[in-house]
């Protein structure tokens, strides 16, 4: 009989080894896919790819490490992962290293990453903390704290600049909030001030930020300059029709019209490689993975890891959302990399450690309900 998530196999292995199969399932399935693509987008580069497997090796073991930790844990440990990673947020605006005109990173000499990263787990963690007790519907004393946990790591990290970690930073402590229950009146007021605010937001914008949100509306304005990537990535999604040209046979990437194709825009190399149907099945195990990570949401034992489950699901979905609608044109170029496909080490690990985080609240639950 196949193990389910109901019989005595499916309990014994969940509690022994503290893993949500379906999702290891599927996590393995678009790491697969990911490590396939980024082959033919780096040109057959084998080193590039012993980096990348190197780099999922590591995640893949925080993951299975977190994953034991009990959740009650994780909310001890949530004030202090989020001040140390404003500490480090700060000491990447003193000595952070700039690449590509940004200064994101700190270099630890043997390796560099981006303490941005951390955010994505330690905002939801610090908000779900902050209104774990709270009566519902929030008073606007504890909405106004809460929006302050976020938007706090949310300012430093957009002055990087960084304005795609930081629109994902915040998603996730908003969902949090969202989830823990505000009155209808409150949504009213926040949807106000965020449109009233909108005028402000384009003045402080940087002119290259500005140019990303007018190339969406026109990326033909300026073919060879800011619309060139999204005319691009366009041109290889389309290229791609139905079935694709066939894994390694993608012109767009290989001879170098496509920028960033092992990154940002892996998703145009998919389609193009693998067409209609490839696009289609990576975003369908998407779906499947925010469906079941939210699927451990609603079952989680305490608020806590429910808020905190929500947060980090939407967190990883509505990157693949955001990422998937930037290279066919829909949403501004943000620099959001596509989760566990694109090329890349620190946001690979987070992803990788939240869905650790994810297996905790599940098997965990499942070791409360057989006491």
């Amino acid at each position: 009989m196949r193990a389910t998530p109901s019989t005595p196999t499916y309990r014994l292995t969940h509690r022994a080894l503290h893993i949500d199969w379906p999702l290891f399932g599927l996590l393995l399935l678009l790491v697969g896919f990911g490590l396939m693509v980024l082959y033919s987008a780096s040109n057959q580069n084998h080193a590039m790819l012993a980096r990348q497997g190197l780099r999922l090796l590591l995640a893949f073991s925080i993951m299975f490490f977190l994953s034991f930790v009990p959740p009650h844990t994780y909310r001890r440990w949530s004030p202090g992962l989020y001040i140390f990673g404003l500490s480090l947020l700060f000491a990447v605006m003193l000595i952070g290293k700039v690449g590509k005109g940004a200064q994101r990173w700190l270099d630890l000499g043997f390796f560099r990453f981006q303490p941005s990263e951390i955010m994505k787990l330690a905002v939801p963690m610090m908000t779900a903390w902050y209104l774990d007790q709270k009566p519902y519907p929030l008073e606007l004393r504890h909405l106004l704290i809460a929006a302050a946990l976020i938007f706090v790591p949310t300012l430093m990290i957009a002055i990087q600049p960084d304005l795609g970690t930081a629109i994902m930073v915040s998603i996730g402590g908003v969902f949090v909030v969202f989830l823990a229950g505000i009155s209808i009146r409150l949504i009213l007021i926040l949807i106000g001030i965020i449109s009233a605010s909108l005028p402000l937001l384009w003045l402080v914008m940087h002119d290259y930020q500005k140019q990303r949100v007018l190339t969406l509306l026109n990326p033909e304005r300026d073919p060879l300059g800011t619309g060139y990537h999204i005319i691009q990535s366009k041109i290889a999604i389309g290229s791609g029709g139905a079935l694709g040209k066939g894994w390694l046979s993608g012109t767009q990437s290989h001879l170098n019209f496509l920028p960033e194709h092992a990154t940002d825009f892996i998703f145009s190399v998919g389609t193009e490689e693998f067409g209609f149907i490839g696009g289609s099945i990576l975003i369908i195990a998407f779906y499947f993975i925010a469906r079941r990570t939210l699927h451990i949401a609603m079952n989680a034992q305490t608020n806590y890891t429910r808020l905190l489950a929500c947060g980090l699901s939407m967190s990883f979905f509505l990157s693949a959302f955001v990422n998937v609608g930037m290279v066919m044109g829909i949403l501004p170029v943000v620099g959001v990399p596509l989760p566990l496909v694109s090329y890349g080490g620190t946001a690979m690990v987070t992803f990788l450690a939240a869905f650790g985080v994810l297996m905790s609240i599940s098997s965990h639950k499942i070791l409360f309900n057989d006491l």
